[in-house]
């Protein structure tokens, strides 16, 4: 099993970020990005939506659709 930590940049020195800090995949998206519509596949096509570890796993989970639920409720977070 991967370890996944997801980060949602809000301001300079300011993140919310959820799951471990040695993570073995890392996705990481600025606040302005994420709404209702947010579509991680569409969002890492652009280049918004940054991700780093191992290719293969990280594309398992953008198709599995974790992403989008789990960076969406960080940013939802007060």
């Amino acid at each position: 099993m991967t370890t996944v930590q997801y980060r949602v940049v809000v301001a300079k020195n300011d993140e919310r970020t959820e799951g471990p800090d040695d993570a073995a995949v890392v996705f990481s998206a600025p606040i302005a990005i994420v709404d209702d519509a947010f579509d991680a596949v569409v969002e890492f096509m652009r280049g918004r939506l940054k991700a780093s570890g191992d290719t293969g796993a990280i594309l398992d989970l953008l198709k599995s659709g974790d992403v989008d639920v789990a960076v969406r409720q960080l940013a939802s977070r007060p």
